[in-house]
Parts: structure tokens; C-alpha cells; sequence
């Protein structure tokens, strides 16, 4: 089971905890991990990435075993912690402004 911790916002519309638990089939990476959160919670489709590129969304980062893994490929496989369960993969909501 793979850990995810969603933001507010994500976590409203979604209708869930802090924390969600998913099944990932194959090797666990920013996309499968994604994949299966959408599937399980249509309503964040179009969320985190973006319908047509499926790029992250600028103000939404990524990151597992206290490393910032926004800019990493979505195909590298994530930390063995997060894909055991030990450690969750976590979406944040940047903020911005002055």
C-alpha cells in the first residue's frame, strides 16, 4: 500500500482524510502513483497534472523521504520507503506571493 498525503484543497474535494492509502501493480513512480489516484478519485483528474501534458501543475510540489522530487521524472522509480509504505508520498500546495 502506498501512502499519499494530499493538501486541503485536494483533500475537500476529494472527500477523504489527510492521508490515502493505494494499491500500485509494477514499479512505483510519481506516474503510477498518480495514475492510481485518479482512478480511485476521479474528481483530482486534471489536478495535480495537467489534462493534456500531464506535467505537474506549477504551484503543486512533490515529496517523499524529505526530498523535493518535483523536478525528478515521473518514470524514475520512488524511494523504496514509499513504495514499502514506511514513508508516504506527499503533494503540497506551494504558496506564492510578496
Amino acid at each position: 500500500m502506498i501512502r499519499v498525503i494530499l493538501p486541503y484543497h485536494l483533500r475537500n474535494l476529494a472527500h477523504v482524510s489527510e492521508e490515502v492509502t493505494l494499491d500500485v501493480n509494477g514499479v512505483v513512480t510519481q506516474r503510477s502513483v498518480l495514475d492510481a489516484l485518479e482512478a480511485r478519485y476521479p474528481m483530482l483528474a486534471g489536478t495535480i497534472r495537467d489534462h493534456t501534458t500531464q506535467q505537474r501543475r506549477p504551484f503543486l510540489r512533490f515529496f517523499a523521504c524529505e526530498e523535493d522530487l518535483s523536478h525528478e521524472s515521473p518514470d524514475a522509480p520512488l524511494p523504496e520507503a514509499v513504495a514499502s509504505g514506511k514513508e508516504p508520498f506527499i503533494v503540497i500546495g506551494a504558496i506564492a506571493g510578496g
